[in-house]
């Protein structure tokens, strides 16, 4: 019963979201992917950057 009572008080609370409207949402989903993009091409740079350096030293 307890399991019941949660998922109609989750119900009630998915009702009361706003949700994003879709140029939201689209807004959203390419900002993520070009954070995303950014920081693996920027770690990338940083891991090689930090690999030729441990080779000039050995």
């Amino acid at each position: 019963m307890r399991i019941i009572s949660f998922l109609k008080s989750v119900g009630k609370e998915m009702k009361k979201v706003s949700w994003p409207k879709k140029n939201e949402m689209i807004r959203y989903t390419i900002t993520v992917i070009l954070t995303v993009v950014f920081f693996a091409i920027f770690f990338s740079f940083l891991d090689i950057g930090i690999s030729q350096l441990i080779e000039l030293i050995h």
